[in-house]
């Protein structure tokens, strides 16, 4: 069963960081993408950045330089990195899976979804 977990959410005060990680099961990395996006109340689900089967890195323009992706094959987790975080990076975070090493930016790419975990940066 293909299946991903986010986790390591919580609240955060601004300039602080935060580590999330996505575990996934049912599939492995070697033909697949991870991408993480954000959803803020009432805002369209956003792509914050992507890494390919060969550790290829992406990153949204608004969290780029704040923000790196990483994987642990053995783990079967993939992990994003935030640092120097905002009240505007308030939202829930998803990891989401597509087949293939291409670049791909919209959510309507992606197949399968984690049911998401709250970042909330406020002091």
């Amino acid at each position: 069963q293909v299946q991903l977990v986010e986790s390591g959410g919580g609240l955060v005060q601004p300039g602080g960081s935060l580590r999330l990680s996505c575990a996934f099961s049912g599939f492995t990395l070697d033909d697949y993408a991870i991408g993480w996006f954000r959803q803020a109340p009432g805002k369209l689900r956003e792509f914050v950045g992507r890494i390919n089967s060969r550790g290829e890195t992406n990153y949204g323009d608004s969290v780029k330089g704040r923000v790196a992706i990483s994987r642990d094959i053995a783990k079967n987790t993939a992990y994003l990195q935030m640092s120097s975080l905002k009240p505007e990076d308030t939202a829930v975070y998803y990891c989401a899976v597509v087949s293939g090493s291409g670049y791909y930016t919209r959510p309507q790419s992606y197949d399968l979804w984690g049911q998401g975990t709250q970042v909330t940066v406020s002091s």
